[in-house]
């Protein structure tokens, strides 16, 4: 009897090596099976760096007892003195319940452990057909297979072997097996196996070389009659092919008393279960040709003949390999793929989700289906791509540049670590599943499998998640590309594209200088780098993309340009690549007009904006002006800080211009698993794929440019003053935005039309106060007008009191006096749109307190006032209109256009806002709203202006994108005229549609504005 001293010393040190019943461990030890070795130290610390000691050892004296009598003292004296064999043998009995009761079953076979020469260490086809070959029966083949089993399970959980490799192992294993088990078949039945030729050929993990422990193993067959027999006994062929099939299947999948190998499943086949089991070559080509689905292709492309006739078996795979490097040229070949994942994922029992390892979100297939989805869309044009090994492939499309090398990287580790958990779930009980269990020894015993000693459970579960995070991620970026399905769209003869069929798709695409296009791909294009493959995928893509403009030549040179400028950044061309629609939407940025192209080439990194789902998202002003006033801080002068301030309004103009042009057309692609991306997106961004609301549009462009410019003002003033003041000026100083600037409705070539108020500090004196205030302006002027690149920044202070001839900055005071005797009509319509933009908030508040009483006059407007402002609009309309413009085109000044509406809209202000506060607003559009929510419009009349104000705002935009200088009417180039119209949303060739609808609704809005502003 052990003494408890000595009992609680052998616990504790079984409990050391990983025992969790040391009870049990100690009663093994000291059984007679392991007499004279149980406490050697060699023995103990063998079992302790197995996956389960309890179970390593458990097994050990089951197989010792099974040993014959003579045996059992020559396994233990090689155990104890050969390591090689020590740690094969303790580990697969450490892994795998199921191998320890064949051994125990088959005593002898311990013995298929114990070679462990060089030659061993990764066998072939060959060598185990060679383990096989004695048997002769069902039963045999059980046996001989498991023994085989053994060899590959000990070098995988030793570490001979990776997960790879070993899945390789067991596919040559499955290979050699159907061959065993066709011998068997054709023993059994000669007159069959004489009259037909039969190929077997692997499909999915099988024919891929990927194999699990346990798995289904897919199989087609083909079959022809023997070498020179007549065509009529095709019938007779198919039928014995059919049997001899057939028994090779239950041969595998039956169960009998050393239990099953795998299940050989043939639903793969041409109309699977309802599908003859056996076809011959040429009905596989017809089904193929005229019946298959894109799923059927996609299982194909791991094809591969592994038993009975390998003639016809190649000649097979050769003959429909074709097919399936066609398969992507299927009409919604990409979305029928996504469809079929999404489906899988949806037919997983809820309690399962969460545990199912291979079918799961962030499972094996993920990376599976990713994988195959990239190789058959490029794989038709490279035939480095066509391997069905899912590692090997995603190896190759990093190397051509299809997959970031970073995200193959990380697809190849999670891959692995999540296929090598598969295997040892599996290995534990050779039973085929893919659920990660949930009890914490089977955790505990998986965990060590994997080399996770420390807190196996929790660490198992950590590397599991992250792992399965990343392929999610991964899975979503790569899966649902919209550039991928874009791809799968083009012919195969573009998609490598030599210079005769590139010439004739440019033309056909409506390059009008082709020669000139082809240098422009030549030079991105050419050469072995992997910045030219990258650059060979995406150009056929961007190719139609810029076609679907009004001018692809220039898109064309523009991308040439920015790739020039950044080619050499590693995000550049993998942004363009992997990220959502970054690559339609420079596409589409490109090839719309000058300003947006001209913005991004004096600042190319800001093509980062372009695949951040967020990234063209306008900022507000305050996040602007934080920016700007921080860069301002930074410069050694004002110039310098002003250059720095207009940095940052390029780069945001460029986001502006980007968004709405990207809105105007619409970009494709749909969100990951179909859903929609958040609402907070701009409008029309990616997965949207119809256009924005113009109305939207106009909002976006007319807040975003307002902010934008008031954040610059806010950045030109604090420049000035710390240059010429220090901290602090004189006097208090505050800027009022006016006319479309403080109506939040500026374009892109719109002046800054403003007022300067000041108010002198307590002690200042007047004069040396008015003299830093107009100091002030004057300097913000100068640096405004620094000759630049970027669209101009013009300070327009017409509407200031006494117009050109009054001075350019007053104190508060000052303007009370002058509103209180002077103020003429005219100015209270234009105070209707001041508004505070930068400087002084408290002064700016102020004067907004003076002018409201102005602007909104208690009981409106006198009968004089309205027939003045009547009398000036007309004036207007007869002096300022441009000498020969076409009045029903003239976006601003023209019938129906912008001043038509904006005062009508003001005369409702000016008469009703002192008894209506929603007509209190500076903006045109909000300020129509309240109009005919207080019944002064009605709402059909109230739609038509806001149409036509709309499109008037937009004509204007687009003039400006599209020129890069402003212009308030169509241009008379074609070209540009027809990119004025892509821009709006009409097809090529549509531009007089254009003109039609533009007089079509400008002339309803003149009705109205007749009826109302005229009345």
């Amino acid at each position: 009897m052990t003494a408890p001293g000595r009992r609680s010393s052998t616990f504790t040190r079984l409990l050391r090596h990983g025992f969790t019943d040391p009870s049990t461990a100690a009663r093994l030890l000291e059984s007679p099976e392991l007499a004279g070795v149980s406490t050697d130290p060699v023995l103990l610390d063998a079992l302790g760096a197995t996956a389960d000691p309890d179970l390593a050892l458990l097994s050990l004296v089951r197989l010792v007892e099974a040993q014959p009598e003579d045996d059992r003292r020559a396994l233990i004296d090689t155990l104890i003195a050969a390591k090689p064999l020590r740690d094969r043998l303790l580990g697969v009995l450490g892994a795998s319940e199921a191998l320890g009761d064949h051994l125990a079953r088959h005593p002898r076979d311990w013995h298929a452990l114990v070679r462990y020469e060089h030659a061993d260490l990764h066998p072939g086809i060959e060598e185990f057909e060679s383990g096989l070959a004695e048997a002769d029966d069902p039963v045999s083949l059980r046996v001989a297979y498991r023994r085989c089993l053994l060899s590959i399970a000990a070098r995988d959980v030793c570490g001979t072997t990776d997960v790879a490799q070993t899945a390789a192992e067991l596919a040559d294993l499955a290979t050699a097996t159907l061959r065993a088990a066709l011998a068997i078949a054709s023993a059994a039945a000669p007159e069959d196996a004489a009259a037909c030729r039969l190929a077997v050929i692997a499909m999915g993990k099988c024919g891929g070389h990927e194999l699990n422990y346990v798995s289904d193993v897919d199989v087609i067959f083909v079959a022809a009659p023997p070498e020179g027999a007549a065509s009529a006994d095709e019938t007779k062929s198919l039928q014995a092919a059919g049997r001899l099939a057939a028994h090779l299947m239950r041969i595998c999948s039956d169960t009998n008393i050393e239990g099953t190998i795998w299940p050989v499943d043939a639903n793969l086949r041409p109309e699977g279960r309802n599908g003859p089991l056996v076809r011959t070559l040429s009905s596989h080509l017809a089904y193929y040709q005229r019946w298959a689905k894109t799923w059927e292709f996609q299982a194909l492309l791991k094809a591969r003949p592994v038993a009975g006739d390998s003639e016809l078996g190649e000649e097979y795979v050769a003959t429909i390999a074709p097919l399936v490097w066609q398969a992507a040229e299927r009409e919604n070949f990409v979305p029928d793929v996504q469809r079929m994942r999404r489906r899988v994922v949806d037919n997983i029992p809820a309690a399962e989700l969460d545990r199912e390892l291979k079918l799961g979100p962030g499972g094996l297939r993920d990376v599976e289906f990713a994988v195959q989805m990239l190789q058959l869309v490029h794989g038709r044009s490279d035939p480095s791509l066509r391997s069905g090994s899912t590692l090997e492939a995603l190896q190759a499309l990093a190397a051509g540049g299809y997959v970031g090398r970073a995200d193959a990287t990380r697809l190849d580790e999670a891959y692995r670590f999540l296929r090598a958990m598969e295997h040892h779930i599996q290995l534990y009980r050779l039973r085929r599943t893919h659920l990660v269990p949930d009890d914490e020894a089977d955790l505990r015993r998986l965990g060590r499998s994997l080399g996770l000693r420390t807190d196996p459970v929790a660490s198992l579960n950590q590397a599991w998640r992250k792992h399965a995070a990343v392929v999610r991620r991964l899975h979503e970026k790569l899966f649902y590309r919209p550039l991928l399905d874009a791809v799968a769209q083009l012919a195969p003869g573009e998609i490598r594209l030599s210079p005769d069929a590139a010439r004739e798709r440019l033309v056909a695409l409506g390059y009008m200088d082709p020669a000139a296009a082809l240098r422009h791909l030549e030079a991105l294009a050419s050469g072995v780098s992997r910045k030219a493959a990258i650059q060979r995928t995406l150009l056929p893509v961007l190719l139609g993309w810029f076609a679907d403009s009004a001018d692809p030549d220039a898109g064309l040179l523009g991308f040439r340009k920015v790739s020039d400028a950044l080619g050499k950044t590693p995000w550049y061309l993998r942004l363009l690549r992997d990220e959502g629609a970054a690559a339609e939407n420079l596409a589409r940025v490109l090839s719309a007009g000058r300003l947006a192209p001209d913005l991004l080439l004096r600042a190319p990194e800001a093509v980062a904006l372009l695949g951040d789902p967020k990234g063209l998202l306008p900022r507000d002003r305050a996040h602007l002006e934080q920016e700007i006033l921080a860069a301002v801080g930074r410069a050694d002068d004002a110039e310098q800080a002003v250059a720095a301030a207009r940095g940052v309004r390029r780069r945001e103009l460029f986001r502006t211009a980007a968004a709405d042009l990207i809105g105007s057309y619409g970009t494709e692609g749909p969100a990951p698993d179909g859903e929609a991306h958040p609402a907070q997106e701009p409008p029309g961004h990616v997965g949207s794929e119809e256009p924005a609301d113009p109305g939207d549009l106009v909002d976006l462009v007319g807040g975003a440019v307002s902010d934008l410019t008031a954040a610059t003002l806010a950045g030109t003033l604090r420049a000035v003053v710390r240059a010429g003041w220090g901290d602090e000026l004189p006097t208090r100083f505050a800027i009022i935005g006016m006319g479309r600037f403080g109506g939040h409705e500026l374009g892109y070539g719109s002046d800054a039309d403003v007022l300067f108020v000041h108010e002198p500090r307590e002690g200042v004196d007047e004069q040396e106060a008015a003299k830093a205030a107009n100091a002030v302006v004057a300097e913000m002027s100068r640096l405004l007008q620094i000759p630049s690149g970027d669209p101009p920044l013009l300070i327009d202070t017409d509407l200031r009191p006494e117009g050109r001839n009054g001075p350019l900055v007053r104190t508060l005071k000052s303007y009370a006096a002058y509103y209180r005797r002077w103020a003429q009509v005219w100015e209270s319509h234009a105070l209707l749109r001041a508004e505070p933009v930068a400087g002084d908030a408290d002064l700016g508040r102020r004067f907004v307190d003076l002018i409201d009483p102005l602007r909104y006059p208690v009981e409106g407007l006198g009968d004089d006032a309205v027939r003045e402002i009547r009398r000036l609009k007309a004036r207007m309309e007869a002096e300022r209109l441009p000498r020969g413009a076409d009045p029903t085109l003239h976006a601003k000044l023209g019938r129906g256009g912008l001043s038509d509406v904006e005062w009508t809209v003001q005369l409702f202000q000016l008469q009703h806002a002192w008894a209506e506060p929603g007509l209190r607003t500076t903006r045109t559009r909000e300020a129509l709203a309240a109009a005919c929510a207080a019944r002064l419009i009605p709402g059909e009349e109230a739609e038509i202006l806001d149409e036509a104000w709309v499109l008037a705002t937009r004509v204007r935009n687009a003039v400006m994108l599209v020129r890069g200088r402003a212009g308030d009417t169509f241009p008379s180039h074609t070209r540009e005229l027809a990119a004025v119209g892509r821009y709006l949303g009409y097809e090529p060739g549509t531009v007089g549609e254009m003109i039609d609808d533009y007089r079509r609704v400008t002339r309803r809005a003149r009705a109205v504005v007749e009826d109302r502003f005229y009345e």
